[in-house]
């Protein structure tokens, strides 16, 4: 049974899909089957893995009950990875979605066999705490929470938090935080590293030991529509990547 992962953070510019895109690529590079769900109206997701913004079927569809989850799913490009594309009708779902009884669930609902065709299923929410992402957080199994490395981050996380017990409570008592992860982490400053110390102990939440460092590389790739591994194997965005997806796998 696969299990459905949530990459969440109401914060936009943490990480959130570039840490789904490569995090994908690394879990799907070890032979396991892997989807990204773009969920996010920026459709930034299915760029990084090289398609355009205008694919259908997408996740709008599958929020809206025309398709499931599985049927929207296509080859990402490396092998055992796919993707459920998102497009620009994702922008109105925030305000469409309120008016059907039990939206919340439609998300949850659409996943149909992914998990029995999938390893893993990483669902890369929009910065927001709106409907799409409460979606989100109620499809999935576990959520993964990208904090850059700056004390602004630490405000909203706190927040993120909050809604996720709520979320826990009403409407997912199942859904479990698999961890935050630091990224954008500079090793030459203090502040990086102050703020890696506070989120280490104090955060009532776990941290994994991987960082994930600034780096041209990352921030590069999605403009060669791939992920990192393929775009510069060697670099420490990647291997920090690779770490990061063992770290993962490794829980099971």
């Amino acid at each position: 049974m696969g299990i459905v992962y949530a990459i969440a953070n109401q914060k936009g510019g943490v990480g959130k899909t570039t840490t789904t895109v490569n995090m994908g690529a690394e879990v799907a590079r070890e032979g396991r089957q892997t989807l990204v769900v773009d969920l996010d109206a920026q459709c930034n997701a299915t760029v990084a893995l090289g398609l355009d913004r205008d694919q259908t079927p997408s996740s709008y569809d599958c929020l809206t009950g025309e398709v499931s989850v599985a049927e929207a799913a296509r080859p990402a490009g490396p092998d055992n990875l796919w993707i459920v594309p998102a497009n620009a009708d994702l922008a109105g779902a925030s305000v469409e979605l309120p008016r059907v009884d039990d939206f919340e669930l439609r998300l949850r609902e659409g996943l149909g066999p992914v998990r029995e065709r999938f390893a893993y299923t990483l669902l890369d929410c929009p910065p927001s705490l709106g409907p799409v992402t409460v979606n989100a957080l109620v499809a999935a199994d576990r959520v993964i929470v990208p904090v850059q490395a700056e004390y602004l981050a630490l405000e909203g996380l706190v927040q993120f938090l909050d809604t996720l017990k709520l979320v826990q409570r009403e409407l997912n008592p199942e859904l479990t935080m698999a961890g935050v992860l630091i990224t954008m982490h500079d090793e030459r400053t203090r502040l990086s590293h102050d703020v890696e110390r506070e989120l280490r102990e104090h955060l009532p939440a776990p941290v994994f030991k991987t960082v994930i460092p600034r780096s041209i590389r990352v921030a590069e790739a999605p403009s060669y529509g791939v992920p990192v591994d393929q775009h510069d194997p060697a670099s420490a965005g990647s291997k920090a990547y690779a770490a990061f997806a063992q770290e993962v796998t490794q829980l099971g």
